[in-house]
């Protein structure tokens, strides 16, 4: 099986090495830029298939020499020690041509459009969403990804009622899409004055960019209002009306942006969240009908579900998909969120490999 793998491997290398040398390829830039892609992802798997080609080289030549036989006893050491290390690495190489093979999610190199709200918990809960929201922003930051806010409101004591925030990069919606679901944390509130831990919750909706080619919207479809800002940002932003409210009549979908002062600037970032939002719904609606469905999110997809607890008083994370707990929880707060975010791509590809046919 591994072989008609690698087989298909290099026939697929090879073909889109022919058609990137091809003129009329070269002369259609669209057509080359999409084979130029497609050849640059499947560099890797290439790589992988001729080390396999190699190994079993190895192996045959040394099984061919040993089967010889009237060999030095340093001799035959060395050919049976070439024998196991050939073995071994033709073993590690089959696993990782099995994932590197894995279909990959194709909204992953998509920008994201990240959705932080407050939960169960009143003031507690808010300012547990700003730490939630710069958490994420500073995964985003270490990961080489470019945080903007599109729209906020704010709530007392420096907490936020809901934050959205672009992420654009290489990958962004990929790096940030397990930290979809709910946030819980359990801690003394800063306004409780008897000491008893309180467990509040946060929401966060992490949603891939959609183009406006992938999402129509009609122009019909959608009532524009426009309102006096009401939020920070000075005298200029609140004495015009620069606030835009979209309200998409299908489906009653409702999208306010005042962030900014241009009431033009306020309506684009408006229409790219609502065609976000758009996008996951179809997506969403298209993923139910998949019987082997891969949402995209780890786990079921219900934005629902309780993935992690931040508890203060035992300093510790837990996240509940894959059982990982951590006690590093000022560096998770901090940003530093790659031990989870790699335990969980190890479950999504196990669970990936477990439904292959390869």
């Amino acid at each position: 099986m591994i072989e008609r793998l690698v087989a298909e491997i290099e026939e697929k290398y090879r073909v889109l090495t022919e058609e990137l040398a091809d003129p009329e390829v070269l002369r259609d830039q669209s057509r080359y830029a999409e084979i130029s892609k497609a050849h640059s992802d499947l560099e890797e798997s290439h790589r992988l298939a001729a080390a396999y080609r190699e190994a079993c080289t190895s192996l045959r030549d040394a099984e061919a020499l040993l089967e010889e036989g009237g060999l030095d006893p340093e001799m035959k050491e060395f050919l049976l020690e070439e024998k196991t290390g050939a073995s071994v690495k033709l073993e590690e190489l089959e696993q990782e041509l099995r994932v590197a093979v894995l279909e990959k999610d194709p909204r992953d190199e998509k920008n994201a459009i990240v959705e932080v709200r407050a939960g169960a918990g009143g003031d507690e809960a808010a300012l547990f969403a700003a730490e939630v929201q710069r958490m994420i922003m500073r995964y985003a930051e270490r990961n080489r990804l470019k945080s903007q806010i599109l729209s906020t409101t704010e709530a007392t004591l420096g907490g936020v009622k809901e934050v959205i925030f672009e992420v654009k990069g290489r990958n962004a919606y990929g790096v940030l899409k397990y930290e979809s679901g709910v946030h819980r944390v359990q801690r003394v509130p800063v306004t409780e004055s008897t000491g008893r831990i309180h467990t509040s919750t946060v929401t966060v909706a992490v949603l891939p960019e959609a183009e406006d080619v992938e999402i129509h919207i009609e122009p019909n479809e959608v009532r524009v209002d426009v309102f006096r800002s009401t939020g920070p940002g000075g005298q200029s932003v609140n004495t015009t009306d620069s606030a835009v409210r979209l309200t998409h009549v299908p489906t009653g979908l409702v999208v306010s942006c005042q962030n900014e002062k241009s009431q033009l600037q306020n309506k684009e970032q408006a229409f790219r969240i609502l065609r976000a939002r758009l996008y996951d719904i179809a997506q969403a609606e298209h993923d139910a009908q998949v019987a082997a469905q891969r949402r995209s999110q780890v786990g079921t997809g219900d934005r629902a579900q309780k993935i992690r607890t931040y508890n203060f008083p035992q300093g510790r994370v837990t996240d509940h998909r894959v059982g990982l707990t951590s006690h590093r929880l000022e560096a998770i707060l901090q940003g530093e969120l790659e031990e989870f975010t790699e335990a969980l791509r190890a479950q999504e590809r196990a669970e990936q490999l477990a439904a292959a046919t390869f």
